[in-house]
C-alpha cells in the first residue's frame, strides 16, 4: 500500500489557498485516471458547494434554524403556487423518517413558522403550510444568502454569470433526461 502522502498534489492541506487545494485535488484525480476537463468542473462545483455549505450552516445558527427546519421551510416556500404539503411529502423531500418529520413539525408549529390543518378533501390527512412568520424567515435567509452568493460570483461579469447559469442548466436538464431514462 502506498502512503497517501505520495500521491500527486498531496501534502499538507492546511495553509494552502482554496485555489491551491482545488488544483492539487484535480491533479490527484487526473493522476488516478480521471478526465481533466471533467475533474476540473466537478471538483470546482464540489468545492464551491462545500464552501457555501459552511457559510449556510453558520447562517442557520444565526436564524435559530436546524438544517432540517430549513429544508421544510424551503420545500414549503418553493412548492407550486404556495401549495400545502403533507408531512409524508416533506419527509420524502428531506430524506427523513416520518416520525422525525412529526417532531420537526411540532417544533416549527410551536415557533409559529408553519401551520398544520386537516385536508378538507381527506380529513385523515394533514396539510402543512408556511405562516407569515415562516415566509419572513425564509425571505430573510434568502436575502442574506444572496449577498454572500453575489460576492462569490463577483469576479464574473453579468454575461459570464448568464453563460455559467445556462451551462449548468444544460447539465441539470441532462440529469433530468437520465433520470427519465432510468424510470422508463
Amino acid at each position: 500500500m502506498v502512503p497517501m502522502t505520495t500521491r500527486p498534489g498531496s501534502g499538507r492541506r492546511a495553509g494552502r489557498s482554496a485555489h491551491q487545494r482545488y488544483r492539487a485535488d484535480v491533479a490527484a484525480y487526473v493522476a488516478a485516471g480521471g478526465d481533466e476537463s471533467v475533474q476540473r468542473v466537478i471538483t470546482a462545483v464540489q468545492s464551491l458547494q462545500r464552501k457555501l455549505g459552511q457559510w449556510y450552516a453558520r447562517q442557520l445558527v444565526d436564524l435559530d434554524l436546524s438544517a432540517g427546519e430549513w429544508a421544510v421551510l424551503a420545500n414549503l416556500a418553493t412548492a407550486e403556487e404556495g401549495a400545502a404539503l403533507t408531512p409524508t411529502q416533506l419527509a420524502e423531500a428531506t430524506s427523513v423518517a416520518p416520525s422525525s418529520m412529526t417532531h420537526r413539525l411540532d417544533r416549527m408549529t410551536e415557533r409559529g413558522l408553519i401551520d398544520r390543518a386537516a385536508d378538507p378533501e381527506n380529513r385523515t390527512r394533514v396539510l402543512v403550510s408556511l405562516t407569515h412568520r415562516g415566509w419572513e424567515t425564509f425571505k430573510a435567509a434568502i436575502q442574506e444568502a444572496n449577498m454572500v452568493e453575489s460576492d462569490v460570483l463577483g469576479p464574473l461579469s453579468r454575461d459570464q454569470r448568464e453563460e455559467l447559469a445556462a451551462l449548468l442548466e444544460l447539465v441539470i436538464a441532462g440529469l433530468d433526461d437520465a433520470e427519465a431514462d432510468e424510470t422508463s
